[in-house]
Order: structure tokens, then sequence, then C-alpha cells
């Protein structure tokens, strides 16, 4: 499983912003393309999708901006990717919403379903106040 580039730079984005949340401070996309090295235009694309999403709150005009729309450590790693990629689905078989399964007689069908529960459990554990601190004190290897 890959993610898109757009979920990564969905996950460094939010990181970024986790770094400066506190004290009701707002964002704005230019800051965040340059600390993060993000192209400003993939910055906004961005900022739109999280915000149709829920994970962040923007406001135009003086004084607007975006930020966090819950505290970092209740932001997690499968809640951003689900709002770039959609639900989280190793296989077309563990999509609820799909029944197009290629093999008929597929035996291994029903065994996707815990597979894919504890990757999505994984990357719940996972919270933007972790990814947010320093590679050393997050124990991040190098």
């Amino acid at each position: 499983m890959r993610l898109s580039s757009l979920a990564d730079y969905a996950v460094v984005l939010l990181a970024a912003a986790a770094r400066h949340c506190g004290g009701g401070v707002r964002l704005n996309a230019t800051l965040l393309a340059e600390e993060t090295g993000l192209p400003l235009p993939t910055v906004q694309k961005l900022v739109s999708r999280l915000s149709a999403a829920g994970l962040i709150e923007s406001a135009r005009g003086a004084g607007g901006g975006f930020r966090l729309a819950r505290p970092a450590a209740a932001i997690s790693l499968a809640d951003v990717i689900e709002a770039i990629e959609g639900p989280i689905a190793l296989t077309q078989c563990v999509d609820e919403a799909r029944h197009d399964c290629m093999v008929e007689q597929c035996r291994v069908r029903g065994a996707w379903s815990p597979v894919n529960a504890l990757v999505r459990d994984a990357l719940a554990s996972v919270n933007l106040t972790q990814l947010a601190r320093p590679r050393a004190e997050a124990g991040v290897a190098n």
C-alpha cells in the first residue's frame, strides 16, 4: 500500500499546522507553503479538501486564515488519509459499498476485513501531536 503524494502532503501540512496550534492562531497557506516546501497551489488545494473534511476551519478576509478544527491530539493519521483518499480499504473486497470482486469464489475475501481493520487502527493510533514532534523526541529512528 502506498499513499498518494497528495495524502502524504496533507500529513506534512497538518503536522506543520499542529506545531503552530494553540492560542487561536490562524495560519495562512503562504506561511505553510514556505515552512513545508510544498507548492502554494498544492497547499491551497489541500486546505480546501481538509476544510471540507472538517479537519481545519478557514476564514476569509482580514484576520482570516485557517486553524485545526480539533486539538492536534484528536486528529489521527487515519483521519487525514481518509480526508484525501477516502475510506481505508486495502482491497475492493473490503469496501462495503462495492461488490465487484473479480473472483467469484474468492476464498480469502473474509480475511481482508480484519487485516484492513488492523491497518486502520494502526493509522488511527498516531495523532498530529505525535507527528509534529521533532524526530528524536517522537522516537523515530533516522
